[in-house]
This record gives structure tokens, C-alpha cells and sequence, in this order.
């Protein structure tokens, strides 16, 4: 069952490109973004959401997963996400979601699927990360709106949206 607004999100402790593992942190707003290498709508929202990152580095926890099965999906195998970090400027940790586990306790759908965090692990937002995954004016609009609504201890304005993008890989 997907998490809802106000719910605990669960525990969370996946591998990174590197093999660092990475947890939820107590204490710490975090956006949880679901994500791949081979989607053109999370490849679309990707600068955006590694600016967002680079904005809030020194306030919020930022974590991209992906979850997709790499079986039938060889470009989002541990390699390439690999080989995309290297060339690339990142601003969060890219883990791996091998088992999918975190993907289903979270209720992900789409890549991206973006989840923000209160500090006290709360659910606080989800959905896209803002209204048009073609139009980069945009900014991750309601990402930086739930973001910004979490600092200052208020309620995000929207709490939700519809995710948009591609349907995660689930494996079969």
C-alpha cells in the first residue's frame, strides 16, 4: 500500500554507486526521488532535481533510487548508473534499489516519483516535481514549494500530485 500524506516512511538503506550504504536520517528532511538512466521524463526533470539538490545540500538529505529491474532493462544495471555519476554532476547520492523492496514500501510508481520527508520521517509530499516535465522554467516548482513548506514547518501547498513518467520496471 503507497504511503499517503502523514504517514511514516519506512526504513530505507540501499547501496550507492560507490557501496556506501545510505539510510533515512533522524532529524533531517530528506526527498526520496525515484529515478532511472533511461526514462525521458526523469531525464527530462534530471537537472533540475540535481539543481534542486545543489540548492538545498546544506538543509535537506536528497537520495535518488532507482528501482528498475535491470534484467530486462540493462541501462539502469549498477554498471551504467555507474558510468552516468562518473560523467555527470550530481548532486545526491545514486543508490540502487536491487531488491525493490524500498520502491514497494514507498509506493513508487514512476521514474520519477518524488517523496519529501519532514524531519521526523513524515510524509509531507509526493508526486512530480513540478507541472511539466518539457518546460525547465518550472524548476521543480512543487518540489522547492514542498521543500521550502517543510523548513519553515508549514503544510506544502500542493501535498500531492499525480506522478509522471515512465511505470517503474518491476521485476516479474
Amino acid at each position: 500500500m503507497p504511503l499517503s500524506i502523514g504517514d511514516q516512511a519506512p526504513a530505507l538503506s540501499l547501496p550507492d554507486t560507490d557501496g556506501a550504504e545510505h539510510a533515512l536520517a533522524d532529524g533531517q528532511p530528506t526527498a526520496v526521488i525515484f529515478t532511472c538512466n533511461h526514462c525521458p521524463y526523469a531525464l527530462a526533470w534530471h537537472d533540475r532535481l540535481m539543481d534542486a539538490g545543489r540548492e538545498y545540500s546544506d538543509r535537506v538529505r536528497f537520495l535518488a533510487v532507482n528501482p528498475n529491474d535491470a534484467d530486462r532493462y540493462p541501462g539502469d544495471s549498477l554498471e551504467k548508473m555507474r558510468e552516468r555519476v562518473a560523467a555527470e554532476d550530481w548532486s545526491m547520492p545514486y543508490l540502487r534499489d536491487e531488491t525493490q523492496e524500498a520502491a514497494h514500501a514507498f509506493g513508487a510508481r514512476t521514474t520519477p516519483d518524488v517523496f519529501v520527508l519532514d524531519a521526523s520521517g513524515r510524509l509531507r509530499y509526493r508526486g512530480a516535481p513540478d507541472a511539466d516535465h518539457s518546460d525547465p522554467s518550472l524548476a521543480a516548482a512543487w518540489l522547492r514549494e514542498a521543500l521550502d513548506a517543510v523548513l519553515a514547518d508549514r503544510d506544502p501547498d500542493p501535498a500531492e500530485t499525480r506522478p509522471v513518467g515512465c511505470s517503474v520496471k518491476w521485476k516479474q
